[in-house]
């Protein structure tokens, strides 16, 4: 299976941390988050991945094209123009030619969610992509129904709320984890453009399967954020 990794992004959460320095180079506990983005999609199984870059494009290439690696790590370079998490699997369409299925992955989650069985679900539900979940507090949810199947979006800070009317949905927040079926492409723009996945979902989840994967157990971190990088850290200094 072949992976993507969203590591273009500034990183503005983290500032404090980062100094300026790309997100995915943050190091914890002296490896960096790329480092330990790439080992776990190696460990479940993904022989293959591509990295997208833009802020400090100039330091990801050389600390990616100076490591040694598991598997084998292409770059995608989006210097000139940010374009956003689906603007960003288009311009990397062909890296995923001949695949059934692949994987997207914030560089700035840690878990130990078992991919192995998201992709099993994926595949068992038939969905277009499916989306990693929890149940937990922050302040943008998507909605699902009671098949597990993702119908709207929310925001519970400005009350901005996108879903069907009528129909009772339960809120659950992601996790930064994607695998989608290569044939998402067929229903995205074809020229890259800054194109947020979500609002794609969104729009898609009326006609077809989104579904989610709930992993309750183990542990999760987002560490795009100095309080969670934190936490993050003295959670893996002390297992």
């Amino acid at each position: 299976m072949k992976a993507i990794i969203f590591a273009a992004g500034l990183g503005t959460r983290i500032q404090s941390v980062s100094q300026g320095n790309p997100k995915a180079l943050v190091e914890i506990n002296k490896q960096t988050l790329l480092r330990l983005a790439i080992e776990y999609l190696y460990r479940n199984g993904v022989e293959q991945l591509i990295v997208n870059v833009h802020h400090r494009a100039d330091l990801m290439k050389a600390y990616i094209g100076n490591q040694k690696w598991p598997i084998n790590v292409e770059i995608s370079d989006e210097s000139d123009l940010l374009l956003d998490t689906a603007g960003g699997l288009i311009k990397v369409k062909p890296f995923f030619n001949g695949e059934s299925d692949f994987v997207a992955y914030n560089v700035d989650i840690l878990t130990d969610l078992d991919l192995k069985a998201m992709y099993n679900k994926h595949c068992e539900d038939k969905n277009l992509a499916t989306l990693a979940v929890r149940e937990r507090s922050t302040s943008r949810y998507f909605l699902q129904n009671e098949r597990n199947q993702i119908k709207g979006w929310e925001n519970a800070q400005t009350g901005e709320r996108i879903a069907p009317s009528g129909v009772d949905l339960k809120r659950v927040a992601f996790s930064g984890i994607h695998i989608m079926s290569t044939k998402i492409f067929d229903f995205l723009p074809q020229n890259p453009m800054p194109l947020s996945i979500t609002k794609s979902y969104i729009e898609l989840a009326k006609d077809q399967n989104i579904g989610s994967f709930l992993h309750p157990d183990g542990y999760w971190f987002d560490v795009g954020k100095p309080e969670t990088y934190a936490e993050a850290e003295q959670f893996l200094r002390n297992r």
